[in-house]
């Protein structure tokens, strides 16, 4: 199968995107629209979708993934003790007084704060009020979602491809769709492309080399409908602007 790319305008905001929330539920829903819609709608929604994907590597939105060394303001109300400037490891961990190591790689920044929040109130301090802010965004990495075993950010280091990624993420799970789209943001501008995993594999296709902020969404059987419905409105061996 051959790669299907979709180029998107630039936007300058991404804020409608919450924190925490994972798109891979919510952008094959709005992909459900009849394929038969019209162009505006066809690209209102193909719009919505790759909005929903990047916001994962986005610095500046709540949904962006934290990644090997960032780094991290990390202010704690009222006691400035234990407000710090901490970089993230290459392990993805920060280095926590009173707690110690924390999991920050493959977290939004309102995660942290509410793993930090637990896990102070849990025997230091009552009702702490953390605020978590991403100061710098060095990490060179991707993230792959979706239906892997170990999702999350993956530092890169020299060249990635496509299927170095998914193994370096422990595989695809049982249930995935062999269809996984490679979401981009290159020069203000968002873009998408489809692969066949089993066909890279058989070597039929080309296994593509990956950019750092590169998201890797992997379907599961459960929201193929609904993904293969987006698939669908994807041009094919063309760019489709996004207004």
């Amino acid at each position: 199968m051959a790669a299907v790319l979709v180029s998107a305008c630039g936007v300058s905001s991404v804020s409608d995107v919450g924190s925490g929330s994972s798109p891979l539920a919510a952008a094959p829903q709005a992909a459900t629209q009849p394929a038969a819609a019209s162009g505006a709608g066809r690209d209102a929604t193909l719009h919505q979708v790759s909005l929903s994907y990047t916001a994962l590597s986005d610095p500046k939105s709540k949904a962006y993934k934290i990644g090997p060394l960032d780094v991290l303001d990390v202010t704690v109300f009222k006691v400035p003790e234990l407000s710090k400037t901490i970089q993230v490891s290459e392990a993805g961990t920060i280095n926590f007084p009173l707690i110690g190591e924390v999991e920050a790689g493959g977290k939004s920044a309102r995660e942290v704060e509410q793993l930090l929040t637990k896990e102070l109130s849990a025997k230091y301090l009552q009702k702490p009020q953390i605020t978590v802010f991403v100061k710098e965004h060095n990490s060179q990495r991707v993230t792959v979602e979706g239906e892997v075993k170990k999702p999350g950010v993956i530092p890169m280091a020299g060249g990635m491809s496509l299927l170095q990624a998914i193994a370096q993420s422990g595989g695809m799970g049982e249930v995935a769709d062999s269809d996984v789209v490679v979401f981009r943001v290159a020069d203000g501008k968002r873009s998408a492309a489809r692969y066949d995993v089993a066909e890279i594999r058989a070597g039929r296709m080309d296994d593509p080399q990956l950019q750092s902020g590169d998201v890797i969404i992997v379907p599961t059987s459960d929201v193929k409908q609904g993904f293969n419905t987006f698939l669908k409105l994807v041009p094919l061996a063309a760019f489709a602007p996004l207004l």
